[in-house]
């Protein structure tokens, strides 16, 4: 692929510069299937946003068959999937919780019957006062 340095060019030449129908819709074709972006097509070539999306509209298929083209934020789409990820992340992390959880109460009840002590606080039990007075 071309670099940037190669097609840098003053703003005089870039007025003059035409590309190629076939070089357009390979890249309105590269675009549709999701290959690259407006954006990084607008960059490493030095072209405007603007001509890229009057290639697309003369160029690209979905527009012939009549078919409705939605351009999306490409941030918002990679923030859809950041938080897809993150989501899987948590719910990965509250099961690993869960099973120490789960863990820790075997554990306990391990221990309170082989040494026979209440670990556990019983329902029904009265809450420490804090007083330090003992009442009967």
């Amino acid at each position: 692929m071309a670099t940037r340095q190669k097609f840098r060019a003053t703003t005089e030449f870039r007025r003059k510069r035409h590309f190629s129908e076939s070089f357009k819709r390979k890249k309105v074709s590269e675009i549709e299937k999701k290959i690259t972006t407006i954006a990084e097509v607008s960059r490493e070539y030095d072209v405007s946003r603007n001509a890229i999306h009057n290639w697309i509209y003369q160029h690209s298929i979905t527009k012939k068959k009549g078919v409705r083209f939605i351009v999306e934020s490409e941030s918002d789409t990679r923030k859809i999937i950041e938080l897809r990820n993150r989501i899987a992340d948590l719910e990965r992390l509250v099961g690993q919780k869960q099973i120490t959880i789960e863990f820790m109460e075997k554990v306990i009840d391990i221990a309170e019957d082989m040494y026979q002590v209440d670990i556990k606080k019983k329902l029904g039990t009265k809450p420490f006062s804090g007083t330090g007075s003992t009442e009967k």
